[in-house]
């Protein structure tokens, strides 16, 4: 599979900290020439190509990728990671704030993809969109968010139908992960250990973990999988009424 991989080239967006930046140096370590996207280039391994780049506007994407095809002569995977939102009220939340919510987390996945389509048909190329499960359960305190990943999930879907076999369109739902960032996004470790504790796989994931799902994706070992939503959660969280009636919650 590695070897399969070796020397295509891939755009990872986001790809700067975080998630992206784990999946862009594993792509990196299987002999894949690399490009991410982002505000800045954060002190990326010299290795990583770098193109700042606001995916939420189009014109400016669709001069990302045709300076990726200058530089590297070509694209072969789009890994669409780019994404989040601070938490806000839905009753009060500005119309410009969601806005941006959705153009950040679905349509500038959209737009990546548009703008790579030529270059993917012609190479026979593959997509991963990075998902959250806040697309397939409730997401209160980040609505927009939530609602942008469900449509993320049907974005997939819906491109893997009108694009293949050329193109295959894959997603990712993604549960709670370290990164850099994680007691500021999960609270102390104490809350940590509650969440963890809720999953069947007894902890948080690893960045490295998503990394190894959207690898797999990308190679000819998933050469039958399009229109698919890999679950990447430690198995999901215990619905609470069980504890609830048990006398637990």
């Amino acid at each position: 599979m590695t070897s399969d991989l070796a020397g295509k080239v891939a755009l990872v967006t986001g790809g700067t900290r975080g998630i992206g930046r784990v999946i862009a140096e594993k792509l990196l370590g299987y002999g894949m020439r690399v490009v991410v996207c982002g505000r800045e280039a954060r002190d990326i391994p010299a290795e990583i190509g770098f193109i700042a780049c606001d995916v939420r506007d189009p014109e400016a994407v669709k001069a990302m990728i045709a300076e990726i095809v200058a530089r590297e002569g070509g694209l072969d995977f789009v890994v669409n990671n780019a994404g989040g939102s601070p938490p806000a009220n839905a009753a009060t939340a500005s119309p410009r704030f969601s806005e941006r919510v959705i153009q950040l987390n679905l349509l500038a996945p959209l737009y990546v993809c548009q703008a790579a389509y030529t270059q993917l048909h012609a190479r026979k190329g593959a997509i991963v969109n990075i998902g959250s499960v806040s697309g397939t359960r409730p997401s209160p305190g980040t609505v927009a968010y939530g609602a942008a990943k469900a449509g993320l999930l049907g974005l997939t879907q819906n491109l893997a139908h009108e694009w293949g076999p050329e193109i295959r369109v894959n997603a990712l739902v993604v549960g709670y992960i370290e990164t850099e960032t994680t007691d500021a996004t999960y609270g102390d470790e104490q809350k940590q250990a509650a969440i963890a504790k809720n999953l069947p796989a007894g902890r948080l994931g690893k960045a490295e973990e998503v990394a190894e799902a959207v690898k797999f994706l990308l190679s000819p070992a998933a050469s039958y999988i399009t229109g698919a939503a890999l679950a990447v959660h430690g198995g999901g969280e215990r619905p609470p009424f069980l504890d609830i009636v048990k006398g637990e919650g």
